[in-house]
């Protein structure tokens, strides 16, 4: 208070300090006020050719305005598609809804967090399926939880007994499944495994591909599918297609394939092993753009 005072009593005293304002100046003449004889006094006027200059850029610039707002007011009235260099071009990707991840129970970690170590989707896997695009016929046997001789029947009839048996011996809870089918003949099939824990997820995956060491090498591919003849590495897989914490491993049925091309991927996710399939009859296979994207939506549901 005290400071605060003296800054004001120190203004104060500043302003006491100056000099009075000077006073004004006195007026001269007062103007007289016109009279019969007098003209009224009127500014000179400018050249003609200034006005005429004047009018010629006003009425540009009106002219300009007028063009800029129409053409502002037509981009803004167009679609995106309509605008000449903002067109999207289809470049084959479906047409899939809005994604959400579904609420977990009360009190329960998301599967990568610090107080997962399990890394458990407490979440109903039904609902992290991937849901169908638009157009999709969806298949009413393979949507919701299905059976394990339903899962085992995307491999040979062979090796169908023979994994059945490791399913039973390697934790497995249930599995989830979602199969849809696309006006242009291509099927999709997604399955989620989900295990006990990511130890068992990773051990089922690792018999899988055979031999526990080479996991992880370029050179090691899994069982094959039903209808693969030679198994590939999808070249065209991007490098950073993945999600954090979950391993894709990507293949595309080498030409020359049979009656049909089969696309697919393994994706480990904690304690959950996903099977994406895409598969086309025709000498055209499947295409790895809406592969690639089902395989992206559906890793980062599980991610």
């Amino acid at each position: 208070m005290t400071e605060k005072t003296a800054e004001q009593t120190g203004e104060a005293a500043l302003v006491a300090e100056l000099p009075p304002p000077p006073p004004p100046p006195m007026p001269q003449d007062p103007p007289r006020e016109p009279g019969h004889g007098d003209l009224p006094q009127t500014p000179p006027r400018p050249p003609r050719r200034a006005l005429r200059a004047v009018a010629r850029w006003t009425a540009a610039v009106l002219v300009l305005g007028g063009l800029g707002a129409g053409t502002v007011a037509g981009i803004t009235s167009m679609s995106r598609t309509d605008v000449p260099g903002l067109a999207t071009e289809d470049d084959g990707r479906w047409d899939y809804p809005r994604l959400t991840l579904p609420a977990l129970p009360a009190g329960a970690p998301r599967p990568f967090g610090d107080a997962n170590e399990a890394e458990v989707h407490h979440a109903d896997l039904r609902r992290l399926l991937l849901p169908a695009p638009a157009g999709a016929k969806v298949d009413a046997k393979a949507d919701g939880w299905v059976t394990t001789a339903q899962y085992v029947s995307e491999y040979p009839k062979g090796d169908r007994a023979a994994l059945t048996q490791r399913l039973k011996d390697s934790a497995l809870r249930h599995i989830a499944a979602r199969a849809w089918t696309m006006p242009d003949g291509t099927s999709s099939r997604v399955y989620l495994l989900q295990f006990n824990s990511v130890a068992f997820s990773t051990e089922f995956q690792d018999q899988l591909f055979g031999d526990d060491q080479q996991m992880f090498t370029n050179s090691v591919y899994p069982q094959p599918l039903a209808g693969i003849t030679d198994i590939a590495n999808d070249d065209d897989w991007p490098a950073t297609g993945g999600v954090e914490y979950t391993t894709p491993r990507v293949y595309s049925e080498a030409k020359p394939y049979g009656a049909e091309q089969v696309r697919h991927a393994y994706v480990l996710a904690g304690d959950t092993v996903a099977l994406v399939v895409h598969a086309r009859k025709g000498a055209a296979g499947t295409e790895a753009v809406p592969f690639h994207q089902t395989l992206i939506l559906q890793n980062q549901l599980l991610g």
